[in-house]
């Protein structure tokens, strides 16, 4: 997964900027609900688990950091990885009650380099990101359209989509040949780039 930005609205909300309450708990509850269907054994995080660093929010920052400390009690068989992005740079790293593997980019597994943001790998392989945040803009006939967080695969690298509940996006402009897959709450749909309206 890609960009949870921990922290983020709490850093909204400390500037007097209203946002909505309870993000960290909900994307803690989503990543519980992914464990549980996967039974995966790692999650590898590329860049920006934290938004900002704790300290600077204070109150809410302790709240933030007991919040994911509880989690990872509740799972703590499963191994956490954190491949360094921009935010991460800014915020430090985990706080070590979290037992979260930091990594610098590209970290490489299997036939994937593993980045933040979707730089060419100077030893070819296939590059695996974040940083972007991507979304589709999709139109019908009627005036409405959606707009849905992402996976953008391209010939050297994917994108994957923002995975915290506070996030923001930017439109998708693919190329020819590349793969486009929209997510619809649980579901995840490959969406022809020709149904794509230019971002």
């Amino acid at each position: 997964m890609a960009d949870v930005h921990l922290g983020k609205a709490q850093s909204f909300r400390r500037l007097g900027v209203p946002v909505p309450e309870a993000t960290t708990d909900g994307t803690l509850a989503r990543l519980s609900r992914a464990l549980a269907a996967t039974g995966a054994r790692r999650v590898v995080v590329l860049g920006d688990l934290l938004h900002a660093p704790l300290a600077t929010a204070q109150a809410r920052g302790e709240a933030t950091r007991q919040a994911v400390a509880a989690w990872r009690q509740a799972h703590a068989a499963v191994q956490v990885v954190l491949v360094r992005g921009n935010h991460d740079a800014r915020a430090g790293d985990p706080p070590a009650e979290w037992d979260v593997v930091v990594v610098d980019e590209p970290w490489a597994l299997g036939p994937f380099a593993l980045r933040h943001a979707p730089q060419a790998d100077p030893a070819g392989r296939y590059v695996l990101a974040g940083h972007l945040h991507p979304v589709l803009h999709l139109s019908g006939r009627g005036p409405g359209h959606l707009r849905l967080p992402c996976f953008h695969f391209g010939a050297a690298a994917g994108v994957l989509p923002a995975f915290g509940e506070f996030t923001g996006g930017a439109g998708v402009r693919a190329a020819p040949g590349d793969r486009l897959f929209a997510v619809a709450g649980d579901e995840v749909r490959e969406v022809p780039p020709l149904h794509c309206p230019p971002s």
